[in-house]
């Protein structure tokens, strides 16, 4: 429905204040959502001058039989995964902090076909077109988005407990990004699961029986959807 930001800076700068929100308009307008207010602050004690801080809450309504809450899910249910396009928004401490220690800003990198600072600034991309066209035509029994935990961590809560999924995590190709961050940090498999999406921006858990529809819709909006496991009885 609407959209409410917050800009706080040490000094605002107009140059700043302006390129956030021409994106934030962009965006809203994108998904059909009004931008209907929100505050800006100045606070040098807090914040150094080159400083800022961007907060935004977005309200939205639905009828409470449209909410998905997981009752539907099933053994059987398949997996099925809308790619991320990067980090999105998590996981930028640890991504920082191997990448920048070793590379600057404005290294052009092969493996990525683009700059460092341009592969950890790609748009966390909106999955509101593709998953109200798929909820038009197809039952989805649950849906998670994937943020801080990963795909397991933000998976598993909107399943029944007694379920669990199952991975192939060797079903999809992960982002140049991932790769790099993973080998020059050193950093174990078993942490990048937690910390990033690793290319995976959404799962939907929708029925095996529907899964082959749900495929079609999802590309006829130039979606790449690919199918990264299943629920399970928990063993």
């Amino acid at each position: 429905m609407f959209f409410l930001d917050y800009l706080g800076a040490g000094k605002l700068s107009q140059a700043v204040t302006s390129a956030v929100l021409h994106g934030i308009v962009k965006a809203c307008k994108e998904n059909q959502c009004s931008l209907v207010g929100g505050e800006t602050a100045e606070m040098p004690g807090l914040y150094r001058d080159s400083d800022y801080d961007l907060v935004g809450a977005i309200v939205g309504v639905a009828e409470r039989s449209d909410l998905l809450d997981g009752r539907k899910v099933r053994a059987g249910d398949h997996l099925l995964a809308l790619p991320s396009t990067g980090l999105h928004t998590n996981g930028y401490s640890l991504a920082r902090k191997v990448l920048l220690g070793r590379f600057l800003v404005n290294d052009f990198h092969k493996e990525l076909g683009m700059t460092v600072g341009a592969a950890l600034l790609a748009t966390h991309r909106s999955y509101l077109k593709p998953v109200s066209t798929l909820r038009d035509s197809i039952p989805i029994h649950a849906m998670s988005h994937i943020t801080g935990g990963g795909i397991v961590g933000n998976t598993i809560r909107v399943i029944p407990a007694h379920l669990s999924l199952n991975i192939d995590w060797s079903s999809w190709k992960r982002p140049a990004i991932f790769n790099l961050i993973q080998r020059t940090g050193n950093i174990s498999e078993r942490e990048m699961r937690r910390v990033f999406n690793l290319g995976v921006g959404v799962v939907i858990v929708i029925g095996q029986k529907d899964s082959r529809g749900a495929i079609s819709v999802l590309r006829s909006v130039g979606e790449q959807p690919f199918i990264i496991g299943y629920v399970e009885k928990t063993k």
